[in-house]
């Protein structure tokens, strides 16, 4: 599992474990502290939360209890996708930080550029004045990096216009079959790390004949060959689980797909049409 340790850099030189673990969906509680406390011990060190999950107190225990050195992880959290002010987003953070009980967070996102109760419809003032904030908390100390989630071509670039520090994470909906292509590589041609939730589609794309025949080609699971496509990319993945046994297997990552092989996923149709998708990407 010598994939757990190592890195990607940051545009502004902070290193990144380069597959996370996702804490969307997980109840708080039992649930969220048990995957995390056994995603630590199986050897992660990126841990993903936000504060809309509801579980950011649990992970911060689980945190706390694992006896880990904090510089020994990476933790995320983000500012609610309905915020946009600056002084509201000051105040998600403090209160973020207090329920995952530590002085600073290693990336610190805007959860989505407009409001959940209105998918779709931008926020241009809002989240300039948020960044902002971000700015402001980065410069403290207490964010060692900044960034943004679910943000399009359109959002991206109206944010570098006033933005005096640039995203240096866009985390986007991404899984074989759906890899926004024009956002993720607008995004790294700027120097952003795109960050893949969802790489599983939450389980939908796992019973993929096309999937399934390629896993059983390299002797692996389904999850571990959607994992390995996203690293391949260039991308970092944030696989959830909650047994300790998918926890372990998605971490089993030392195979590599062919050229040829990674090529025909590049290529392939959605994987889980069935999945909710994000409207404003694709």
């Amino acid at each position: 599992m010598t994939i757990l340790v190592e890195t990607y850099t940051l545009a502004n030189g902070v290193k990144i474990p380069k597959v996370g673990f996702g804490t969307w969906q997980t109840p708080d509680g039992d649930t969220a502290y048990n995957a995390v406390a056994n995603a630590l011990k199986a050897g992660y060190r990126h841990i993903d939360t936000a504060k809309v999950y509801g579980n950011e107190s649990s992970v911060g225990r689980a945190i706390k209890d694992s006896g880990i050195a904090r510089e020994e992880l990476f933790i995320t959290t983000k500012c609610p996708a309905d915020t946009k002010t600056y002084d509201g987003a000051l105040a998600d953070f403090e209160s973020s930080l207090e329920r995952l009980g530590l002085d600073y967070v290693d990336l610190y996102l805007i959860h989505a550029p407009w409001s959940w109760r209105e998918i779709g419809k931008s926020n241009d003032a809002g989240n300039k004045e948020v960044w902002r904030a971000f700015e402001d908390i980065y410069k403290s100390g207490r964010a060692k990096s900044i960034g943004i989630s679910n943000f399009d071509v359109a959002d991206m670039t109206k944010l570098f216009a006033t933005a005096t520090i640039k995203p240096m994470v866009n985390q986007i909906q991404y899984y074989v079959g759906f890899t926004e292509p024009k956002i993720a590589q607008f995004a790294q041609e700027n120097g952003l790390l795109v960050e893949a939730y969802s790489p599983l589609a939450t389980g939908h794309m796992l019973e993929n004949e096309k999937i399934i025949a390629l896993a059983e080609k390299y002797k692996v699971s389904t999850a571990q060959l959607a994992i390995r496509f996203c690293l391949q990319n260039g991308v970092l993945p944030l696989p959830k689980a909650t047994s300790l046994g998918h926890i372990e297997d998605n971490a089993r990552l030392d195979f590599k797909i062919s050229e040829e092989d990674m090529k025909a996923l590049n290529t392939l149709e959605d994987t889980a049409r069935d999945f909710g998708h994000n409207p404003t990407q694709g």
